[in-house]
């Protein structure tokens, strides 16, 4: 709910002015690129990559779905964890391959563990997907959790796809940690999906990225040059701003969100029937809701995840996500990108429509 850095805005008008308002290489400007490599050595602990081993596109969604098409084939199969994001493994089925989904729950605060990894590996396994800190739980894997993972990929052959777009956005005292810096070994099989949509309330720029080895952006390249061609000019120059000026707004949106996780997390714990971890980044809350279930609106039951978020939606004009869109029956999504004042009335509605529910 933030507005987009004044720096940044102010970068947009100046390239709009100078007339960079035409293509670029399909990868993105050489300008862009460079701050993107450097920006990443930066947060990922000093490792490094060349300038065609990263291509900008239009979103990060859109370096995910380049991806599906460059990597997969019929018969393959991609491992995700659930909850997950809702594109991961429609991407995977629109480019022809299967997603093999690995559920996991609260009582292991959403994160796979190495042993459920392993047993979801096949002969067909082409590739992992992993997004730290998640979309829609907020769950973020440490450093020991993401070393035991390592292990269990060096012993097979596949890709790593691992979405770090809310990775700047970690609370608490988190130490968010990438994949590539903690198994540098792996570097040939990473591939890193970020961009600046979310850290930058940058969501209707559509600038993300892709970092990897450079026959896969090459193979990127080729595709982005027969849809989309070049991500938006204007937007790529406004990018470079956000990468390389200041970064106080950041870390002041990020303060914000903190102060707004722990409202809505701790105002959750008092409604009866919600149960909710405390997530580590990203901006949302993930509470269980199967104490809930099959409890009576009246004469309507509300009998799974879907029907009580219909019912929140009608009663009490909250807008909520069923887990069940996340591959996690029983849960709800709820995001706090809005004002502390916002989030408080949503709580006070929320408080109303349960007491008017029966057994």
């Amino acid at each position: 709910d933030f507005e987009t850095p004044a720096h940044v805005q102010d970068a947009a008008r100046a390239a709009l002015g100078k007339g960079s308002s035409h293509y670029t290489a399909v990868a993105g400007i050489p300008a862009l690129r460079q701050a993107i490599v450097d920006d990443s050595k930066k947060r990922r602990g000093g490792q490094a990559h060349e300038l065609d081993e990263v291509i900008v596109s239009v979103g990060a969604k859109h370096s995910l779905f380049n991806l599906a098409l460059a990597l997969l084939n019929p018969e393959d199969e991609v491992i995700i964890p659930a909850p997950y994001w809702v594109s991961y493994p429609e991407q995977v089925r629109l480019a022809g391959a299967t997603p093999v989904i690995v559920s996991t729950s609260s009582k292991d605060r959403f994160r796979m563990s190495p042993l459920q990894l392993e047993a979801a590996v096949s002969e067909k396994t082409k590739a992992l997907v992993l997004c730290t800190p998640s979309n829609p739980t907020g769950a973020a894997y440490t450093e020991a959790e993401l070393r035991g993972l390592a292990e269990v990929i060096r012993k097979h052959n596949f890709w790593v796809i691992v979405d770090e777009i809310y990775a700047q956005l970690v609370y608490g005292g988190f130490q968010q940690k990438s994949l590539l810096e903690i198994a540098p070994d792996l570097r040939d099989r990473l591939l890193i999906v970020d961009g600046v949509s979310k850290t930058f309330a940058m969501t209707g720029w559509r600038i993300g990225w892709l970092l990897g080895p450079k026959e896969v952006v090459k193979a990127c390249d080729k595709i982005q040059g027969q849809a989309t061609t070049n991500p938006t000019a204007i937007a790529q120059h406004a990018t470079i701003a956000a990468l390389t000026g200041t970064q106080e707004p950041v870390e002041a949106m990020r303060r914000a969100f903190e102060r707004r996780r722990t409202l809505l997390v701790e105002g959750l714990g008092k409604l009866p029937g919600f149960e909710c971890a405390m997530p580590e980044g990203a901006f949302y809350a993930f509470p269980r809701i199967d104490a809930l279930l099959g409890k009576k609106a009246g004469d309507r039951v509300l009998e799974d995840d879907v029907t009580f978020a219909t019912w929140l939606l009608e009663e009490a004009r909250c807008a909520v996500v069923p887990g069940t869109a996340f591959g996690a029956p029983g849960h709800l999504r709820i995001s706090y990108a809005t004002s502390e004042e916002q989030l408080e009335e949503g709580l006070r509605r929320m408080g109303q429509a349960l007491a008017k529910l029966s057994d």
